[in-house]
């Protein structure tokens, strides 16, 4: 299996397009390839599940099966992981049918459509030879499966080295030529259907100001769900610790949204989606944990004398092995029956809500009150402090915070500016006591292996990286006050 990202821009162009000379763009030396001519044979589900969500899977001889995950969208050009494994054309491998499953659940993989395409290539290198990116002009045949029966596009790579000087004058030069504005449409989608056909299989709504409840419960749980999926193959391809950590914000997320609009929802299907986020965040938990330990402790073990980094050593690696041992349980819940349902019953839920009939009631008039409960639970929980509240006391309190904050930010939607202050008060809140929560775990982490028998050194490093946690714990326990207060403020709170 290969890893890497594609980098692209696509522009539309029409049949009698010439692609124009790029000689003398920035002083790069150009290179024009011989025609490549390529069959490409993609698979989808019946409803298209893999292009609703951005990705695809396709077979080509002589270059075997590619995965394409869903692209960044914070970029106007396409940047998205191509996973390549090796394999003839008889079947999916099994590590690609893996690493669409979350897109597909349970739906059936099939041939949908066959591609032919001539390929001119123009590679664009600096003055050291070396490739910065490239321009190719594709003109492609639809087999069977699709229409159009023939259509072309201009796609431009873009390379590490590729300046954004150098691809605005490259895309200024192919738009003087005829070509359109930049679209991020994959050829099998312009081959399998129109647009309009291919609404994503979960539709966040957009909120006006006579919004209901309703509409506003099943935005939040819609931004969730595609959260999780879309970050189902980062978990598995573990590459990127945002992956787990996305995916279990999405999972509490859901569990807050769904306890915070529980008046709104039909209470038994909240309640078991409810018992089945737990159990997933649990699952999640113990890897994003790791990843959280395992980033401080390499940061501390970095700002050690070089004698103390040797001996820290078999800290470190004991801590990368727990780790790496709660990523294969997580992958086999990932590969699990429960875990598929627990998407297609979330697609669903996003979708069509179960809502009860108080949910048809504008949303300003009610949520409101739904944030003040965990406002409110939170500042009790708080006012039973002392003068130095325990870890366990400010561990709860950082979850009560993380409830009014998703709270406040899924009201946000419909209340605006003074929700989302108060959504970042929370929040404030909820990093500094986050920070010491992390502190304290890595502190009791770190004793607990210098108690073990261990050789001198690593025992030695132990210790020393127990009291820098000890040291963090202390100036996090020493701002959250501050933060707390802030929070407390009545002016945030005038919209509840």
């Amino acid at each position: 299996m290969e890893h890497s990202p594609e980098r692209e821009l696509k522009l539309s162009v029409g049949p009698e397009f010439r692609l124009p000379s790029t000689y003398g763009l920035g002083g790069a030396a150009i290179r024009r390839a011989p025609p490549e001519r390529t069959a490409t044979t993609y698979y989808d589900t019946a409803d298209l599940r893999l292009a609703r969500w951005g990705a695809s899977l396709r077979y080509r001889p002589g270059e075997g099966w590619t995965v394409k995950l869903p692209a960044e969208r914070a970029t106007p050009f396409l940047v998205r992981p191509e996973i390549v494994f090796e394999g003839n054309g008889g079947h999916p491998p099994a590590a690609a049918l893996d690493l669409v499953r979350g897109f597909v659940r349970e739906g059936d993989l099939d041939v949908r459509v066959r591609l032919a395409t001539t390929r001119r290539r123009t590679d664009i290198h600096d003055a050291l030879g070396r490739r910065i990116g490239g321009v190719v002009d594709d003109s492609v045949s639809v087999l069977d499966g699709g229409e159009p029966s023939r259509f072309r596009e201009v796609e431009v790579e873009i390379g590490d080295a590729m300046t954004p000087a150098l691809l605005d004058a490259l895309v200024e030069r192919l738009r003087l030529a005829g070509a359109d504005t930049p679209s991020r449409t994959a050829k099998y989608v312009r081959a399998l259907a129109p647009d309009a056909q291919l609404a994503p299989e979960v539709r966040v709504p957009d909120l006006s100001a006579e919004a209901t409840a309703g509409e506003l419960v099943r935005r939040a749980l819609a931004l969730s769900v595609i959260r999780l999926v879309l970050h189902d193959p980062v978990m598995r391809l573990d590459a990127d610790p945002e992956g787990v950590h996305q995916a279990r914000v999405a999972t509490r997320r859901l569990r807050s949204d769904l306890r915070t609009f529980r008046k709104l929802v039909e209470h038994d299907s909240a309640s078991s989606l409810r018992d089945e986020l737990g159990w997933l965040a649990g699952i999640l938990g113990e890897v994003r944990d790791g990843d959280v330990l395992l980033e401080r402790l390499r940061g501390h073990v970095a700002a050690l004398p070089a004698a103390e980094q040797i001996g820290a050593a078999p800290v470190v690696s004991a801590l990368e092995a727990a780790r790496d041992e709660a990523h294969r349980r997580l992958l086999a819940v990932l590969d699990g029956e429960r875990y598929v349902g627990l998407l297609s019953t979330l697609v669903a839920a996003a979708n069509a809500p179960p809502l009860l009939s108080r949910a048809s009631v504008r949303a300003t008039e009610v949520v409101p009150a739904l944030v003040r409960k965990p406002w409110h639970r939170l500042s009790k929980h708080v006012a039973t402090f002392g003068t130095s509240p325990s870890d366990d006391q400010l561990h709860e309190a950082r979850i009560r915070a993380k409830r009014v904050r998703y709270a406040a930010e899924a009201a946000a939607a419909v209340v605006g500016k003074p929700a989302r202050s108060f959504a970042r008060a929370a929040a404030d809140l909820q990093t500094v006591l986050g920070d010491l929560n992390d502190a304290v775990v890595a502190k009791a982490w770190l004793e607990q292996w210098a108690r073990s028998p261990r050789d001198t050194a690593g025992e030695h490093a132990a210790r020393l990286l127990a009291a820098t946690e000890a040291s963090a714990a202390s100036s996090a326990r020493a701002q959250w006050k501050d933060v707390w207060e802030r929070l407390a403020a009545p002016e945030l709170r005038s919209w509840m």
